[in-house]
């Protein structure tokens, strides 16, 4: 079990939470998605309607250590405090006496937002002396900010060291379902996997065989196995070196008994670009000059098969060039799907959910995960230093029990 913000009342304390308001911002600095402030709402308010004293911090963008205008969190306070309905005041940096003085000066439901915290080098370094500035602001800590957790910084770790940490519903609510997946999935459990390379979801596939009953193989990833069963695959994409871990990866499946389906047809074209002729053609009838840059319908058929026999799917990856027509109907076939089973959905990685959410469905399947890095080493089994400060001793911290 792991410690969340309903096992502590919040009441006249200090709270330093960690959030993730890495938004993008325009040329005018003004938030083009404002998807990360809103995710982080429900724990702020709980907060504050407990009459905690919230002092809220974040990074921004990638200043590499040094104050740079342009990745200040300044343009976010004006659409947090539209969304909380609260004065939020703004502290310019986010340590020193200043900052000291305005969380000192906090009263109960008050909201304070610190400068970005990669303005200084320390933060991605977890130097303990930084840490330790951080967490004298407050008293206790949450973390809410799971894209950043399998970081080992000093806002996403360090400061557990000296102050008891407490998981905030979106942390929670990622954990639970991620979790879920990878460790008592209700069966049959159904992986679809997508994306460019085999390189990037190996670890995930390795960890997920021992766990799922069909895996589901689409994107230019599935290139790499077909060609390790001996289809002609044109000039798709395909990792050579990866040819023979592809080969051991199918044998252990077989070996365990699970099923992998890979893709029987696919849409092909000479290149990548907008109004290029394409056309659908089975596996091993690629033409030499031509790339597969999406799965086909006799695929997603395929595929559908599996899925409507599950209880639970995870997926992890486009099932082409979703990004432009007509490549994305294979990703778009997979988000439909998934909105219609009666079964726990839950979809994670950067793409993915891109892709789910570029097509309406997010709303409609079980979790869509906000943590792209922190969501595949979850998945590959990793323990993330941002998830184990949540079990931590606190008896002897400030704070603590």
């Amino acid at each position: 079990m792991f410690r969340t913000i309903r096992d502590i009342q919040f009441k006249g304390k200090r709270v330093l939470i960690r959030v993730d308001f890495n938004v993008p911002l325009d040329k005018a600095l003004d938030i083009t998605d404002d998807t990360r402030i809103q995710a982080a709402v429900p724990t702020l308010k709980y907060i504050i309607a407990q009459g905690g004293r919230l002092i809220v911090m974040s990074h921004l963008g990638r200043p590499k250590g040094t104050a740079d205008p342009k990745f200040s969190l300044k343009p976010t306070v004006k659409r947090l405090g539209e969304l909380l309905q609260k004065t939020i005041a703004f502290a310019s940096d986010c340590i020193g006496e200043a900052a000291m003085k305005m969380a000192r000066a906090l009263k109960d439901g008050d909201v304070l937002l610190l400068e970005n915290l990669r303005f200084h080098a320390e933060e991605e370094k977890n130097d303990p002396s930084f840490a330790r500035a951080l967490a004298s602001l407050g008293e206790i800590f949450v973390s809410d900010a799971f894209g950043t957790a399998h970081r080992a910084h000093a806002s996403t770790a360090g400061i557990a060291d000296t102050l008891p940490a407490y998981a905030g519903f979106l942390m929670e609510k990622e954990i639970t379902y991620l979790s879920k997946v990878t460790q008592s999935p209700d069966r049959p459990m159904v992986a679809v996997m997508g994306g460019a390379k085999v390189s990037d979801k190996i670890l995930v596939i390795e960890n997920l065989l021992n766990k799922v009953d069909s895996l589901l193989i689409g994107g230019g990833m599935a290139f790499t196995f077909l060609k390790a069963n001996g289809f002609k695959i044109g000039k798709s994409l395909c990792e050579e070196d990866k040819i023979t871990l592809a080969k051991k990866v199918m044998e252990k499946a077989k070996a365990l008994g699970k099923l992998i389906v890979l893709p029987v047809d696919v849409v092909t074209a000479t290149g990548i670009k907008e109004g290029v002729a394409s056309k659908t053609v089975v596996i091993n009838a690629i033409p030499d000059n031509e790339m597969g840059l999406d799965i086909g319908p006799k695929t997603v058929s395929a595929f559908k098969t599996e899925l409507l026999k599950a209880k639970t799917v995870l997926w992890n990856g486009p099932m082409g060039v979703f990004e432009m027509k007509p490549f994305d109907a294979g990703t778009r076939a997979m988000a439909e799907i998934l909105t219609t089973l009666k079964a726990t959905t839950v979809v994670g990685g950067g793409d993915s959910v891109a892709a789910i959410e570029q097509m309406g469905a997010a709303e409609k399947v079980t979790h869509v995960s906000t943590g792209g890095g922190a969501c595949l080493e979850f998945l590959e089994g990793k323990a993330l230093p941002g998830i184990e400060i949540f079990s931590r001793d606190i008896k002897n911290m400030v704070g603590g029990a």
